[in-house]
């Protein structure tokens, strides 16, 4: 598509948004973002009609190599996704990795050592293998919720009582490793011995088809916690335990440090004790 079509794309989105009666400052503010995602598309020979999921998550590394906001990138997510909609291809913008938005206040809700013994007694004691791997893995490795539906029995490793996982990104390029520890390593292996044979998708869903990111938070709701505040849990419990920050962030994927660094700062109130019991 030239340039001359990609306008009209454009224009035909921006009719769209008005009869749906949005206001005229956001259609324009959607219209800007869309001509600059189109202008980056033409020098990568591509166009707006023929996006996909990988263009969009390019386009959003990009705007973080330009150092680009938080704030801003979310933004510009924003108008793709609701271009998206408007394209009748809402798969584009699903699992898109993007620098996340942060308060330097902010300390991530995560669960208390009770609250952790208690979610894995009642998700074992239910006995479900897939509902039980799926919670040891979320917990013991922080991998993102979109990460885990994507995940192929290949990208679990087991060797013995070891186990490695393996996360990839949407080309299926390898983005990190995990260690896996002997617990989520025990429950992967008897999850994965009961599947079968030519199953590529590590986690299904009853239809046997791989399972989405809303089976997932639905499956977790009936205990009371969300896959965002497993991942935080496994940063909390490293960060608590002396893991320095720089191995935590590789470990999470965080490419903001950052991030990372907010859960330190549930720390310092202990950090304050400590001097003040050995000086005091």
């Amino acid at each position: 598509m030239n340039n001359t079509s990609a306008t009209n794309v454009i224009e035909k989105f921006s009719e769209w948004q008005k009869e749906l009666g949005k206001a005229e400052g956001t259609v324009k503010t959607y219209v800007g973002i869309l001509e600059k995602f189109q202008a980056w598309l033409h020098e990568k020979d591509s166009s707006l009609n023929q996006i996909s999921a990988n263009d969009v998550q390019l386009y959003m590394n990009h705007l973080e190599e330009q150092q680009k906001s938080a704030g801003t990138i979310e933004k510009y997510l924003a108008a793709i996704s609701v271009f998206s909609r408007y394209l009748g291809r809402s798969e584009i913008i699903t699992g898109i990795h993007k620098k996340e938005k942060i308060k330097d206040t902010d300390i991530p809700d995560s669960l208390e050592e009770t609250e952790e013994k208690r979610l894995l007694l009642e998700v074992e004691l239910e006995g479900n293998l897939r509902n039980i791997a799926i919670v040891y893995t979320l917990l013991y490795t922080g991998i993102r919720i979109s990460e885990l539906c994507a995940l192929n029995v290949e990208d679990i490793e087991i060797n013995n009582k070891k186990g490695t996982l393996f996360v990839k990104n949407n080309k299926g390029e390898l983005e990190r490793i995990i260690p896996l520890s002997k617990e989520v390593t025990n429950h992967l292996k008897k999850y994965i011995y009961s599947l079968s044979t030519n199953q590529s998708a590590l986690f299904v869903s009853n239809a046997h088809k791989r399972i989405s990111t809303r089976a997932v938070q639905y499956m977790l709701q009936k205990y009371n916690v969300n896959p965002h505040k497993l991942r935080h849990t496994f940063c909390q419990k490293l960060i608590n335990k002396g893991i320095d920050i720089q191995t935590v962030a590789k470990l999470a994927g965080h490419k903001d440090i950052n991030v990372t660094k907010r859960y330190a700062s549930a720390l310092e109130p202990n950090l304050k004790n400590a001097i003040d019991r050995a000086f005091s």
